[in-house]
């Protein structure tokens, strides 16, 4: 069940991951604005080879022949399949494969990239009268264009002539272009045009091909049948109208999850902000260890998902000292056993708190619960140890020690920046996770955390895991 929840993640569809919702909320914002300089002319550039490679394919195809009844409903079920937006991870997936491979069968193949560039370019029209997309949106729809070019290429140079079982491993090797078209191409673009890092580009086209890859069977299927009777493919053109309903679903749905997610944002800024209330220290201590542990989880590579959970979990670490009595919190003796069962309770109170608000803060009160375990097993409230800590608590455990070993103490002053470096080191494998307390160590640094003005360097054998 776990491996069936990462693959919906990983391809953008059933439940909506945080990262998903930021995707989608960032590619919401994006699509309307104009292109700037540098995007425009790239997607000039590649625009205006498009309608070069467009041409001269006919050229050297030498056609003959088009079907003037199937390529006119061919090119208005593109454009109609076109408006179909289904959101997926970074972007939108639109199922013009029904259209697109009855069209490399029962047209001839050389002719698709531009009926594809006259579909795509009809299927934005009335956005482009209305005003909702700016006019330079037309040299993206045509660069939009190139993936089309791969296949009817393959099939074009293999003499393909209509729908025949015969050739099913020239119909893979189109699909193997289509792909490896769109990835080249769209990569190109993203990184001449924005200067973004081609795997993260791919990462985002993999919901689209998912897309794509399934679709396009059914495409197959109109195009066989068309063998046999010249209108056969439209069949398969309602399977698009439920698709619609589905993304009209996919997008409320979206639109839900996003405003939820920003509720329990509001929910966890508004318990920080308690946590300063009660207690000023508190309060600023978990400022500063959201700071330090959201640079470390950026610097180990975690994913969006987890990367929330720590800032979450960093600023809410404390929040079960709400229900710890005063004169505790703020004693300046050493705590006696009792007060010290009294303390090691906070965590365990903060995940409750969590708890009761549900949803995704649920999440963030497990990594509550384990910012005090350590790597040894020794910590509390259940010694757990290693990897059975959550990463996010791992993280929390060592910005957290290294701010309170940095931060003016009810029953101390601070310590001096490398002191409490050399202690991260000195406890790599016991209180801390090794490579986080490596991460911490270069955050610190590469920031140049400031030392504090009082040093007092006390000769205690081992880090004190603060309270």
């Amino acid at each position: 069940m776990a491996d069936r929840a990462r693959v919906k993640v990983l391809y953008g569809f059933g439940a909506v991951s945080p990262a998903t919702e930021d995707s989608v909320r960032r590619a919401r914002s994006q699509r309307p604005e104009p292109l700037g300089d540098r995007l425009l002319l790239t997607e000039s550039i590649f625009a205006a080879l498009f309608v070069v490679a467009a041409i001269a394919l006919i050229e050297i195809g030498n056609p003959g022949h088009v079907p003037v009844g199937p390529a006119i409903v061919l090119t208005i079920a593109f454009a109609l399949l076109s408006r179909f937006e289904f959101e997926v991870g970074a972007g939108y997936s639109i199922p013009t494969q029904l259209a697109f491979v009855p069209m490399l069968f029962v047209l001839p193949p050389e002719v698709a990239p531009a009926l594809v560039a006259a579909g795509r370019l009809l299927g934005g029209l009335p956005d482009f009268l209305r005003r909702e997309l700016p006019f330079d949106r037309v040299i993206s729809r045509l660069t939009d264009c190139w993936w089309s070019f791969g296949p009817a290429l393959v099939l074009t140079c293999a003499g393909v002539d209509g729908a025949h079982w015969a050739d099913w491993y020239w119909w893979l090797l189109a699909l193997a272009a289509q792909l490896a078209f769109d990835l080249a191409i769209s990569s190109a673009r993203e990184y001449f045009g924005t200067g973004r890092a081609p795997e993260v580009h791919v990462r985002e086209l993999v919901p689209t091909w998912t897309l794509d890859v399934l679709l396009s069977p059914i495409g197959l299927l109109g195009a066989l049948a068309s063998e046999q009777r010249q209108y056969a493919f439209v069949l398969v053109f309602p399977l698009a109208l439920l698709m619609w309903v589905f993304a009209q679903e996919r997008h409320a749905r979206l639109d839900q999850q996003i405003e939820t997610s920003r509720t329990y944002r509001r929910t966890a800024l508004l318990l920080g902000e308690l946590i300063g209330e009660d207690d000023e220290y508190t309060g600023a201590h978990s400022q500063g260890v959201v700071s330090l542990a959201v640079a470390t989880a950026d610097e180990l590579g975690l994913g969006e998902d987890q990367r929330r959970l720590v800032e979450f979990g960093a600023l809410l670490h404390d929040v079960g000292k709400i229900g710890v009595p005063k004169e505790i919190v703020n004693k300046t003796a050493a705590l006696s056993d009792d007060e010290w069962e009294v303390m090691r309770r906070h965590t365990i109170v903060g995940q409750r708190m969590l708890d009761r608000v549900g949803g995704a803060l649920k999440d963030v009160g497990q990594v509550v619960r384990a910012s005090h375990e350590r790597f040894d097993g020794t910590g509390y409230p259940d010694g757990l140890t290693g990897e059975e800590i959550p990463i996010a608590a791992r993280i929390v455990c060592a910005a957290d020690a290294f701010s309170a070993m940095t931060t003016d103490r009810p029953y101390r002053a601070a310590r001096d920046r490398e002191f409490a470096i050399a202690e991260l080191r000195a406890q790599s494998g016991r209180q801390f996770d090794p490579q986080v307390a490596e991460a911490t160590i270069a955050m610190v640094e590469r920031y140049g955390l400031p030392r504090n003005r009082r040093v007092i360097e006390l000769e205690a054998p081992g880090l004190q895991a603060p309270a």
